[in-house]
């Protein structure tokens, strides 16, 4: 089993991690696992065909595990129905690759999940990463069939309200360790680091199909 502890992260470095890049930075290094997609902040109200080209054939390559991220965001970037295009089409591609979704949102978790399910796609696997959000929405998205992934800031309800075969740990662009991360939700589960290694990893492996 491949081990991925940072389920999501920018840094080109990173090992033991799933490094998320857009399809025009995606350069694939030996040993190293992907996520691939445009984010919902820059530029997915300039999408071409061409565009989507480049990420279908990124998407497909062997060392890419998930596609993403992608998502909405209510406050940042591009108007909120366009953002719902390019999410959609993100999906529907990992719908024909069979690769589950790493999902940016900040105050859409209604609409990421209506948008899928519109789509009839609701057995695309999604990961929310960076999981800032309360108890409800944490709940609201485990009932979905959700992963949720914590960097060091978060909500410690919702964290404590997420099943622990859904937890996945994060830097994101943090210039941290995540085993600084995987300390501090340590300490706020109650849990060794040893023992929490061992489960996010294995949620990862799950999630990205890894565990097989």
């Amino acid at each position: 089993m491949t081990t991925i502890l940072d389920f999501h992260t920018h840094n080109m470095n990173a090992t033991s991690a799933l490094i998320s890049v857009s399809p025009r930075q995606f350069n694939p290094q030996p040993g190293k696992w992907y996520s691939v997609g445009y984010h919902p902040w820059h530029d997915v109200d300039h999408l071409t065909d061409d565009d989507f080209t480049l990420l279908e054939q990124c998407a497909a390559h062997p060392q890419v595990l998930a596609i993403g991220e992608t998502g909405m965001d209510s406050l940042r970037g591009a108007p909120i129905d366009i953002q719902a295009m390019v999410y959609v089409r993100h999906l529907e591609l990992a719908a024909r690759l069979n690769k589950p979704v790493v999902a940016h949102n900040v105050r859409t978790t209604q609409e990421i999940l209506t948008q899928r399910h519109r789509a009839g796609l609701d057995h695309v696997t999604l990961a929310i990463h960076g999981m800032r959000g309360n108890a409800h929405v944490a709940r609201t998205l485990i009932d979905a069939g959700c992963y949720l992934s914590y960097g060091l800031q978060f909500n410690p309800a919702a964290l404590q309200a997420t099943p622990l075969d859904r937890l996945l740990i994060e830097t994101d662009d943090a210039p941290i360790s995540v085993h600084e991360v995987t300390a501090h939700i340590g300490e706020n589960l109650h849990l060794p680091v040893n023992e929490l290694v061992s489960l996010v990893s294995r949620n990862s492996a799950r999630f990205l199909g890894l565990d097989t």
